[in-house]
């Protein structure tokens, strides 16, 4: 079981505190099994809201797949642990995150009036972005 975190490097003009808005927020990524290395073709999205069960009682996840080449039960939730500095924190069993699509559904505030800013759309990807291991 690893945590895989996601960076996101912009350059804010005259708003802060930039962040994901909404706890259905839906995070777009291709994903990699950790086993055999298959990367899925199409974007997923997981809700870190959603809990799905795990077989044989090991607890919960966000999302849990099979994989379509090697048929293992793989699994993707938020992670608790909360030190690093990032946008979200994923406990990853089995799968890996390896790319990510920004869309609608970001906020951030204003610098100096506080006006809170919603529905930021990020789709056209205008920001780096990283995923640390």
């Amino acid at each position: 079981m690893g945590k895989i975190a996601l960076q996101l490097k912009a350059t804010l003009e005259n708003i802060t505190n930039l962040r994901p808005l909404g706890e259905d927020f839906r995070w777009y990524l291709k994903m990699k099994c950790g086993n055999c290395g298959e990367i899925s073709e199409k974007w997923q999205y997981i809700r870190l809201m959603d809990s799905v069960a795990l077989k044989g009682g090991r607890g919960s996840a966000s999302m849990v797949q099979k994989c379509k080449l090697c048929a293992r039960e793989n699994s993707i939730g938020k992670s608790d642990n909360e030190k690093f500095k990032t946008i979200v924190e994923f406990e990853c069993r089995g799968l890996e995150p390896v790319d990510f699509q920004p869309q609608a559904g970001f906020a951030a505030e204003g610098v100096e009036s506080g006006t809170v800013f919603s529905d930021i759309n990020l789709q056209e990807k205008v920001c780096d972005l990283g995923i640390l291991i």
